[in-house]
């Protein structure tokens, strides 16, 4: 409130200053080549207030319900209308002033004073002025509110896409959960050996997808360590039905991906691979180079349950999520072929 009143009276100061300032401007031109100070000094006065009602009405009326609204035509109607009253106000001014100031004698009015187009001028000089910084004004405002909003709609869709970010790569589906803890409860039964480090290998695993996964980037060492335990894990479930061969060139260690952008693609395997003569059989291939990504899995999948498996929402999930993180940068292809089923993925790394 008090910020308010504080910009109320700054304004008032300003107005005032700046009527203040014309009536000095109208008393050094009418004053020149003459002496007669009370007839210049009221003839200012008088001619202050036909100047202020033009210059208010030309900002706060013509200029935003006619100008800034692009209603040039009417507004340049207008114009004229209060051109021509304006005109015959300074012209009523005058003789009145030449009647009841000067008491008719010609030689006391100043020469300025006698001239209806000069006075116009200096009127319409002082309403063009206030009109220009009034528009700039109102220009410089629009584009700092466009601007603010602007931030505002990119601050929202970032906001949006992070939360999209979070939901997509958190989307590692439950039945994995369920089918671990599944073995372990079988091997816990048999009062198996292995009971420890299968609990210990989903615990660092589920440690990876609950915190990690918070990471913007992760090394995609990192990132193949935790597959490769993925698939341990997998791999102590399907005994042995399972055949998973993992090929990868040398990793530089600042090679950074975002997390959990590959396991999907190894969970979708599993979840929709079948074991045929006997083996579930999966293909995982990374190839990286200083500007791209080259990733491929393949596995063994009944023909006819692909089209329906497959190409559910996991992959619409991870369609999704590379989109995201890879606008035009990145090329996802899946292809079938007799009981099986590729995807390949191509990243470009460089922004």
């Amino acid at each position: 409130m008090d910020l308010l009143k504080f910009n109320q009276t700054k304004l008032f100061a300003s107005h005032c200053l700046l009527w203040v300032c014309v009536w000095f401007f109208y008393m050094y031109f009418f004053s020149y080549n003459t002496n007669n100070t009370l007839y210049v000094t009221w003839f200012s006065s008088i001619l202050l207030p036909l100047t202020m009602t033009t210059t208010y009405a030309t900002v706060y009326y013509l200029i935003p319900k006619f100008l800034l609204q692009k209603r040039y035509w009417l507004f340049g109607l207008y114009a004229v209308y209060m051109l021509i009253f304006t005109a015959f106000l300074v012209t009523v001014i005058m003789i009145g002033s030449f009647i009841f100031i000067s008491n008719l004698r010609v030689e006391d009015t100043p020469m300025m004073s006698r001239n209806l187009v000069f006075i116009l001028i200096l009127i319409y000089l002082v309403v063009g002025i206030v009109s220009f910084i009034h528009i700039l004004n109102h220009n410089f405002n629009t584009l700092t509110q466009n601007k603010a909003l602007e931030n505002k709609i990119l601050d929202a869709q970032l906001h949006i896409k992070e939360q999209e970010l979070s939901y997509l790569k958190k989307q590692i589906h439950p039945h994995f959960l369920f089918n671990s803890l599944n073995t372990i409860y079988g091997f816990a039964l048999k009062q198996s050996a292995q009971t420890p480090e299968i609990i210990l290998k989903l615990s660092n695993l589920l440690d990876y997808i609950l915190y990690q996964v918070s990471e913007k980037q992760v090394s995609l060492q990192q990132e193949l360590d935790h597959i490769e335990e993925y698939i341990s894990l997998e791999q102590i479930r399907f005994q042995g039905t399972l055949n998973v061969t993992i090929n990868k060139n040398e990793i530089k260690e600042n090679c950074s991906i975002p997390p959990m952008l590959f396991i999907p693609f190894v969970e979708n395997a599993f979840k929709h691979g079948n074991i045929l003569n006997g083996k579930l059989k999966i293909r995982i291939h990374f190839e990286v180079s200083d500007s791209h990504l080259n990733f491929r899995i393949e596995n063994t999948a009944i023909t006819e349950n692909i089209e329906n498996k497959q190409n559910g929402i996991g992959l619409e999930n991870i369609r999704k999520r590379l989109d995201l993180l890879f606008p035009k940068r990145y090329e996802l292809k899946t292809t079938q072929f007799k009981n099986g089923f590729v995807a390949a993925l191509n990243i470009d790394l460089h922004e």
